[in-house]
């Protein structure tokens, strides 16, 4: 195989994984204290006439709660950007739905979750988290929190202590706040830790299998705090599916293609933990992560966490440096670098999509735009396309000379290298000309293919009606009720149209030359080899080298055309400025001088009847 084929599959596969690879003052102080205050007093001064409930607790404890609830019935609670319906039990959440964005039509519920499967925010005591606390809760409605209380006596100790949980919103905010209050007669510890909290089972939105970890994803990070005091971003390796994290955090995340959910303590003494289990009865896949208080000495913990349940937007992640830029005062929290993806070529990722958002605004399809784009790169980089095509064709004709030195320099193989070098220079030949154009249009490549694979704004933008509903998911024409060997029970077309587009592009490419083995895997191994890589990958992304495979195809039409009109009709081809100062230096010295003496002539002409 030789050194430009395997330059060019090195240049594809990297495009592929590098693309796979890629992918971050508050207010009403007074006022709250004073509430949750109120709400303390009220749950600690609970008679013991009310109700008794009884539940098993973690490694068989028994906790008697003391307080009746005001009801069983799950309730709703809205702002501008959430619908969330409370489940008393617990004191938890049974669904968080984003209000500004769907999925099939339905507004996305950031709780995919099945009917068995444990709420959202629910606690427990210690860090077993087998069995969370779920007895009914009281609750108030107080303009912008909901606040929950309970209280409870642990029999094995005859520790009493009252748990009050808050959750607080701001209308358009997607970051909210959860205050644990807790009052105890003694320190409350189980085994070192004081409870859990915990986000599963899920993060939205709902799917039905993990098709290919590059195009539909759940992964952990972790803002690590180093010695230095500085934070570095982290994702979290679980092992058996599990990680225990107990050195300082800022943030931890659970984060999605498009969507995450991060967890910020402001205040407590925190360690994380993550859980994967694929073997869920709820859901096809769990990805829950739990906050674990360490415990006190104090009978009394006042504890404090942010969670961001939202869409990866820099508008919204980006809002929390500057306090004049959130609902809630915050600064210099960097949640932007939650976000998936941004790397080495992020510039050109923002520039690209630019372009696109350009074209639009223009026409506003998002598919079109894509097309649009295309074009407009292909158009920029004609000339380094066309320079390596004339360099290859230039080499293709050097062949035989090639091979004549190859016979004569068999068995000298650096008297080779100088006799080639040699020829190069004699005949006027780049031999890196048909590869610098390569690698000039291969950051490009990279960008599009990371800026394609997780731009916000391609979810749910259709293209086409009844084919292309969707550019952030693949296209599929048919399900199929079995299973197809590597690409599942799901036809997609565009991979198709895809693999034909890529191996007549590189039939025309090779067109003329000789077809060795290593061409021949070119022009059908590679499509093929690709055709199963981005089977599942989103249809915004097939579109992009489909339609970038059509315009090479035209593109070597043309040039094709031009070179036979330039061989039949060799007055057409223009000459290079090396051949014009040839030409001219082989033109005698009377020559030239009368020539330009009629050029002279003909201008002061021209003038002479401009002035009439």
């Amino acid at each position: 195989m030789d050194k430009k084929s395997i330059l060019a599959i090195v240049l594809c596969v990297v495009v592929i994984l590098v693309g796979s690879w890629i992918s971050v003052a508050k207010q009403n102080n007074a006022l709250e204290a004073e509430q949750q205050a109120a709400v303390l007093e009220e749950a600690t001064a609970a008679d013991t006439q009310k109700t008794v409930v009884q539940e098993t607790a973690d490694w068989n404890r028994s906790l008697i709660s003391g307080k009746t609830e005001t009801s069983t019935e799950p309730f709703h609670y809205e702002t501008d950007f959430f619908d969330i319906t409370f489940d008393p039990a617990g004191a938890s959440i049974s669904s968080l739905k984003l209000k500004k964005y769907n999925e099939n039509g339905d507004i996305i519920d950031l709780l995919f979750k099945g009917p068995t499967d444990n709420n959202a925010f629910l606690m427990y005591l210690g860090n077993n988290t087998e069995t969370p606390i779920t007895v009914p809760f009281s609750y108030q409605i107080l303009e912008d929190r909901v606040v929950f209380s309970q209280d409870f006596t642990d029999p094995d100790t005859g520790n009493a202590f009252t748990i009050v949980k808050t959750f607080q919103f701001k209308q358009s905010d997607y970051l909210f706040k959860v205050n644990v209050d807790i009052v105890s007669d003694k320190p409350l510890s189980f085994d070192g830790s004081a409870y859990t909290i915990g986000f599963e089972p899920q993060i939205g939105p709902q799917f039905t299998q993990m098709k290919n970890d590059a195009y539909n994803y759940r992964r952990f990070y972790i803002s690590s705090i180093k010695d230095n005091g500085k934070d570095k971003k982290l994702q979290a390796k679980l092992t058996n599916g599990k990680i225990v994290y107990e050195d300082p955090f800022k943030w931890v995340d659970l984060t999605g293609k498009y969507f995450s959910s991060v967890a910020m303590p402001e205040k407590g003494d925190f360690d994380f933990s993550a859980v994967e289990n694929s073997e869920d009865a709820g859901v096809p896949l769990s990805s829950s992560y739990y906050l674990i208080r360490n415990a006190s000495s104090e009978t009394q913990l006042n504890d404090e966490i942010y969670f961001y349940c939202g869409p990866q937007l820099k508008e919204y992640l980006g809002s929390y440096y500057s306090p004049t830029a959130n609902a809630w005062g915050l600064q210099g929290r960097n949640l932007d670098t939650v976000m998936d993806g941004g790397s080495w070529l992020g510039w050109l990722e923002n520039i690209l999509k630019w372009l696109m958002n350009m074209f639009y605004n223009i026409i506003p399809n998002y598919g079109v735009s894509i097309i649009l784009v295309t074009i407009f790169i292909k158009l920029l980089t004609y000339p380094l396309t066309r320079k390596s095509a004339a360099s290859s064709a230039k080499m293709a004709a050097l062949s035989p000379k090639m091979d004549e030195l190859k016979i004569r320099y068999k068995d000298n193989p650096e008297k080779l290298n100088q006799a080639t070098m040699a020829l190069y220079k004699e005949e006027g030949i780049n031999p890196m000309g048909g590869c610098l154009p390569l690698l000039i249009q291969f950051p490009i490549l990279i960008a599009f293919y990371g800026l394609l694979n997780k731009h916000f704004e391609l979810r749910g933008a259709m293209f086409i009606p009844g084919w292309i509903p969707d550019l952030s998911i693949p296209d599929t024409v048919l399900t199929f009720g079995f299973n197809l060997p590597l690409l599942g029970n799901e036809l997609h077309l565009l991979p198709i149209l895809y693999t034909v587009s890529m191996i007549f592009s590189s039939k025309l490419t090779s067109a003329g030359q000789v077809q060795q083995s290593s061409m021949k895997f070119m022009t059908y191994g590679m499509p093929i080899i690709f055709f199963f890589v981005l089977y599942n990958a989103p249809s915004g992304l097939i579109l992009y080298w489909t339609v970038q495979n059509g315009l090479s195809m035209l593109e070597q039409l043309y040039m094709r055309s031009k070179k036979k009109k330039e061989m039949a009709n060799p007055s057409l081809v223009k000459p290079t400025r090396k051949q014009q100062k040839e030409a001219e230096a082989k033109v005698p010295e009377a020559i030239r001088k009368y020539e330009e003496k009629k050029k002279r002539m003909a201008l002061d002409s021209s003038n002479d009847k401009k002035k009439k």
